[in-house]
C-alpha cells in the first residue's frame, strides 16, 4: 500500500492504491455514466447555441412552380423554370414542351445567378451593358434577365428563374411565383 503525501509524488501512490485494491475496476461504470452525463449536457447546451436556417421546402417550391406555370399560360409561351438553393443546387427543373433544350441550361444559369449574388440575373446584364466585361469571369455570373433571388428576412435562401420567351416576359412569371410563395 501507498503512503499519500502533498508532494509530486502523490498522484502516482494513488493510482497505485486504487489500482492494487481494485477500487480501479470498480469505478469504471460509475465514470462512464458522468462522462455520458457530461456529453449529453454539453451537446444540449451547443445544440441550442446553433443559429437556425430557413430553407425551402418543398411545399413552397411547389406553390411557387404553380404559380410561374400559371403566369407562362396567361403569357402564351412556353419555359424551363428552375429553382435552386442559397448554394446554387438545383432543388426543381421543368421544361415545358414548347421550350426549346437550350432553356434548360439557360434558366440554371440565371437561377445560380440571382441565389450567388443575391440580386436578380437582370443586374448582371445591365454591368456588362456599362462595360464591366471582367464580370464574366465571376463564379455563377450570368448576365441575362430572369432570374430572381428567393429571400426571408433579408437573407437569400435560393433562385428562382425562368427561361425561354422574351427576358422580360421570363422575369415576370419568375416573379409571379415570388408573389405566390410571399402573397404579396
Amino acid at each position: 500500500m501507498g503512503v499519500l503525501t502533498s508532494d509530486g509524488g502523490g498522484i502516482a501512490a494513488v493510482a497505485r492504491f486504487m489500482w492494487q485494491s481494485g477500487s480501479a475496476i470498480g469505478s469504471i461504470p460509475p465514470m462512464r455514466k458522468l462522462l455520458f452525463v457530461l456529453l449529453t449536457f454539453a451537446t444540449a447546451i451547443s445544440a441550442a447555441d446553433l443559429p437556425s436556417k430557413k430553407y425551402l421546402d418543398l411545399a413552397t417550391i411547389k406553390t411557387m412552380v404553380a404559380a410561374a406555370e400559371a403566369e407562362a399560360k396567361k403569357q402564351n409561351v412556353q419555359v424551363t423554370i428552375c429553382v435552386v438553393d442559397d448554394s446554387g443546387n438545383l432543388l426543381f427543373l421543368e421544361k415545358a414542351d414548347g421550350a426549346s433544350l437550350n432553356t434548360i441550361q439557360f434558366a440554371q444559369k440565371k437561377a445560380r445567378h440571382a441565389a450567388a449574388y443575391g440580386a436578380p440575373s437582370k443586374d448582371g446584364a445591365d454591368y456588362i451593358k456599362k462595360g464591366s466585361v471582367e464580370a464574366l469571369s465571376f463564379p455563377d455570373f450570368f448576365p441575362n434577365q430572369g432570374g430572381l433571388p428567393i429571400k426571408v428576412d433579408g437573407h437569400t435562401i435560393g433562385g428562382i428563374a425562368a427561361s425561354g420567351a422574351k427576358s422580360e416576359i421570363d422575369e415576370a412569371i419568375s416573379q409571379a411565383a415570388l408573389d405566390a410563395a410571399f402573397k404579396k
